[in-house]
């Protein structure tokens, strides 16, 4: 069984598409700049490098085609004909109030998936396009699931993640901790816990997401208990241009003193702030590291302030788990800042963390590893995350059990 996978964003559409006999990708890209001039770049897996096309794509409709073509002809075909591809995957960010589970495509489930769009702006409507667009170029012969990313996170008791404001905005608004980056949060958690060779549903587990954008969440007996992101993406630590939790009166002060529009807060807080904010140079974590060791005091600043608020999330977490046996890093920053693990660990010796810097200095994006000394109380891992495969396996679970 082959399966596409599908992860549309306002103007780009990543593929994967996986051979599920060994669960191994067998051609991926991303199409970007949808809408405007528009180009593909192709992974070719065969050498690892990275081809880039220019192709007029004014649509999400107009890339699919695009993907159809590169997938079955020309230099870099996948397969002979689309009848070898048994299904498609989408990732959505937002299910909302509506959805806790991976589902098949209907019309009614785009709508739900577009009508949630005010609470994921930047994600939902994309999603939703792009399952649209996949339907007019693959056609209702070929089976289409969604996965949502805050399913993971559905598990959360009712004083995890309801806001303390008036209950009747609650109902009316549907306001509360959603949660995201839950397919992530997923893979990790289940993938450290075969590596441990212990049933997930035994340990107490906090998984670390951190990139661009970043989120924690604390995993009890195979189940989130708590996650810091929330009603948005916007909730939590500093991210790359995301404030995380602050005082709320701050955003009054300042929408009182400047001016701000709605509108204008929000892009203020989601793409002018956190690391980006504080530095004044960067929200990528390797422009503002590097400034940091050459003495950039903001940049050591913003730095600081990101992992701080890792720290403070993962201690509140053993707080609320009543202890912790395993803390998992993955994402960009996860996966490949090992001054970042060994900043946020080395603070935390009162758990009994003790990191083997050896191990953790040498570990690269790619590669599983245990970053935790031998006697050290508390397990630290570094695995890298792989949404599209669990999306792909929530598919084919659901097309093989129709």
């Amino acid at each position: 069984m082959k399966i596409l996978v599908i992860n549309c964003g306002s103007s780009s559409l990543k593929y994967q598409l996986i051979d599920m006999q060994n669960e191994s990708v067998i051609a991926k890209g991303i199409c970007e700049r949808i809408g405007l001039d528009g180009q593909i770049e192709i992974n070719t897996l065969k050498d690892g490098k990275k081809v880039v096309i220019k192709h007029p794509m004014p649509d999400h409709t107009a890339a699919f085609f695009v993907v159809k073509d590169v997938l079955t002809s020309g230099e870099y075909k996948a397969v002979d004909d689309l009848s070898e591809i048994s299904a498609i995957g989408h990732r959505i960010v937002q299910g909302g109030w509506i959805f806790k589970e991976s589902c098949f495509v209907t019309d009614k489930v785009v709508d739900d998936i577009d009508g949630m769009s005010s609470i994921a702006p930047l994600h939902n409507h994309a999603h939703a396009q792009g399952i649209r667009a996949a339907l007019d170029v693959f056609g209702p012969g070929i089976p289409e699931v969604v996965v949502f990313d805050n399913a993971f996170h559905s598990t959360m008791p009712d004083y995890a993640y309801t806001f303390p404001i008036p209950y009747e905005y609650t109902e009316k608004y549907h306001i509360r901790r959603y949660g995201f980056h839950g397919t992530s949060h997923r893979f990790v958690s289940a993938r450290c816990a075969e590596l441990m060779g212990v049933p997930l549903e035994s340990l107490k587990m906090i998984t670390c997401h951190i990139g661009a954008g970043a989120s924690i969440a604390a995993i009890k007996n195979g189940k989130v208990i708590d996650t810091s992101m929330g009603f948005t993406p916007l909730d939590g630590f500093a991210m790359g241009s995301r404030t995380g939790t602050m005082d709320p009166s701050v955003i009054t002060f300042l929408q009182e003193k400047e001016g701000w529009t709605p509108e204008e807060t929000s892009i203020i807080l989601n793409k002018k702030s956190g690391v980006l904010g504080v530095s004044g140079l960067s929200s990528d974590d390797r422009d503002v590291k590097a400034a940091a060791y050459e003495g950039n005091y903001r940049c050591k600043l913003a730095r600081d302030i990101q992992w701080y608020g890792i720290k403070k999330t993962i201690g509140a977490y053993v707080a609320a788990l009543d202890g912790v046996d395993v803390i998992v890093f993955c994402g960009g920053l996860g996966e490949n800042t090992e001054d970042l693990r060994s900043g946020v660990c080395g603070g935390m010796t009162y758990l009994g963390i003790k990191i083997n810097d050896e191990v953790n200095d040498v570990t690269i994006k790619g590669k599983e590893a245990e970053i935790s000394a031998p006697d050290s109380k508390v397990r630290v891992f570094v695995i890298p995350t792989n949404e599209e495969l669990l999306i792909a396996r929530d598919t084919k679970a659901l097309v093989e059990g129709r």
